[in-house]
């Protein structure tokens, strides 16, 4: 069983027990959150898809922390003008268990 769930403007492939690395939410630890953005649905026989959504499918996990990914150098150079800029930059995430997927 699993379904392709539409979070922060991308999509990841939920399955019962798996962990998800997704953009940041507004949800402390512990706490569980719905999914109610099913894009497509499968019980192992039957695949649903939706148009734009699966009806009445939602995806629930379990909020499990709040971290922020490795550090990128972000550096900006214009030749012959001595301009120069570095700057850096951790993109903030949330993980999250699925505990279980209603079709």
């Amino acid at each position: 069983m699993f379904a392709v769930i539409r979070t922060g403007g991308k999509q990841f492939r939920a399955e019962p027990g798996t962990t998800l690395l997704i953009p940041t939410l507004d949800a402390e630890p512990g706490t569980t959150v719905t999914f109610d953005d099913v894009l497509l649905a499968s019980d192992g026989d039957d695949v649903s898809v939706g148009a734009p959504s699966v009806e009445g499918a939602k995806v629930t996990a379990e909020v499990v922390a709040h971290d922020r990914t490795k550090k990128i150098t972000v550096f900006k150079r214009k030749r012959r003008k001595g301009y120069r800029r570095k700057q850096g930059h951790r993109q903030g995430f949330t993980v999250v268990r699925v505990a279980e997927i209603t079709i």
